[in-house]
């Protein structure tokens, strides 16, 4: 029953009921709940990532390559006290940065976020992709950066970059995707492909820095700024530069021994799929989810397992077959390239000069789709020896060797065959191709005068 004593509501009486709740809930707010609305997005991704980011700087020498960007020709070289940025991609102390701020640093020094300093060797590099592994040894575990994709990359989404701008350590910049597979000449003999543009500030010292998405997780890696220009910056696609990275570490591995599984997966899988078992207890279909003590999705995080594995080391493995967990023990091999005396991978060293590993299928592919070719492989030159035939027709690392006379080098086997082929010994100069930047080069190399073989 209603009672005519109840105070009719009016606009004012509205108005001083919210005004009191308002008071009433402003009083009560904690203080930490007025401040986290300064926590935002940008606050927490650069949280999350700054702790894996490094200083890299030392004495090095300058020339036309990366750096080349900001104006400088190829006759310039001035020693300066070098700077850039690097991640760290492993616990144990690797470091993904650019090759260009590497380059002729003989003591690459690394400064933590916590600004300790420690001296880096260079692991793997490679100039053509400008993108280099070096290592340090801290003792204790290494924050790692969180990885993202590229794949799914959208113009106008919100970025962040952190690095060792003009020096000063950790800084953080913030911009938006401003266009997609950008491509950027260098000079003459070097330039970039697939880049990301975007507008965050990335400065001298940036170089080999993350850019995040918003989530804090690294979606590239900054490489070079447009000179005279504002707010124009480039960044290599992460999964761009981890598969090139990866076969930079593969490369590394096999040198100094082998699980015997890389070449059993599918090539162009996103997972570790094995495609064939050869001669282990492997079936088709299994999927490698852990290495040692490491749980692996990918070819890069099995390149990481593998890293300082020695020949005759045993180590588990684990896989998933119809729905169940299998283990199993590896025992690491020696190294692909043999260095005994009289094996075809050393009679290619001292015959021609070269070392090198072939291509994977999707590299051969992306190759095939940006010339307009249809290659079935090649090797790319990982090592050269001073003056041998490779090293005096201007063979260089990085190069891609398609063929040698009228055989192609898709295989080691191909090169194998090639350098026992009797044909060789009787030629006075023998013909070869290779890819640089793009474009496909010949030349003639003296191959008659065959080395001794020993046994």
């Amino acid at each position: 029953m209603l009672h005519h004593t109840l105070i009719p509501v009016t606009r004012l009486t509205v108005q001083c009921m919210l005004a009191c709740v308002l008071v009433v809930n402003t009083m009560s707010a904690p203080a930490a709940q007025a401040e986290s609305l300064r926590e935002t997005a940008v606050v927490r991704a650069f949280r999350s990532a700054s702790p894996s980011v490094v200083n890299i700087h030392g004495q090095k020498t300058v020339r036309a390559t990366a750096a080349g960007f900001a104006g400088a020709t190829p006759d310039s070289f001035r020693q300066v006290n070098g700077m850039g940025t690097g991640v760290v991609v492993d616990p144990r102390g690797y470091i993904v940065t650019n090759f260009h701020v590497v380059e002729d640093v003989a003591d690459i020094r690394v400064t933590l976020k916590d600004e300790r300093t420690f001296s880096a060797e260079l692991i793997a590099s490679s100039k053509r992709d400008d993108l280099a592994v070096i290592k340090i040894t801290v003792g204790e575990p290494l924050p790692v950066i969180p990885r993202g994709s590229s794949e799914d990359l959208m113009v106008g989404e919100p970025v962040l970059a952190i690095g060792n701008a003009f020096g000063y350590e950790n800084t953080l910049t913030q911009g938006i995707i401003s266009a997609l597979h950008r491509d950027v000449p260098v000079n003459e003999t070097q330039s970039y492909r697939n880049l990301i543009q975007t507008s965050a500030g990335i400065n001298p010292g940036n170089s080999g820095g993350p850019l995040l998405n918003i989530e804090g997780q690294m979606i590239g890696i900054n490489v070079a700024v447009r000179v005279g220009a504002q707010q124009i910056a480039f960044t290599i696609p992460v999964d761009q530069a981890l598969e090139t990275v990866t076969e930079m570490i593969e490369q590394y591995n096999r040198q100094r021994s082998s699980l015997g599984i890389e070449d059993l997966l599918v090539s162009d899988a996103k997972d570790l799929q094995i495609a064939a078992a050869g001669s282990t207890e492997l079936e088709p279909g299994d999927r490698i989810v852990r290495i040692g003590d490491r749980p692996v999705s990918d070819r890069f995080e099995l390149a990481l397992a593998a890293l300082d594995v020695r020949p005759g080391e045993s180590i588990a493995m684990q896989v998933q077959r119809d729905g169940t967990t299998r283990d199993f023990t590896l025992v690491a091999g020696h190294p692909r390239l043999d260095a005994r005396t009289g094996t075809p991978a050393e009679l290619v060293w001292e015959w021609i000069g070269i070392r090198a590993e072939p291509l994977n299928i999707s590299s051969v592919r992306r190759m095939n789709s940006r010339l307009g070719t249809n290659y079935k492989g090649g090797l790319r030159i990982t090592s050269l020896r001073s003056g041998s035939p490779a090293a005096r027709q201007g063979i260089e690392p990085g190069d891609v060797l398609l063929g040698i006379h009228e055989w192609r080098t898709a295989t080691l086997d191909d090169l194998e065959m090639i350098v026992e082929h009797p044909e060789l010994q009787r030629t006075a100069e023998t013909k070869f191709y290779i890819l640089r930047s793009n474009r496909t080069l010949y030349g003639f190399m003296r191959l008659a005068n065959r080395p001794a073989t020993h046994h």
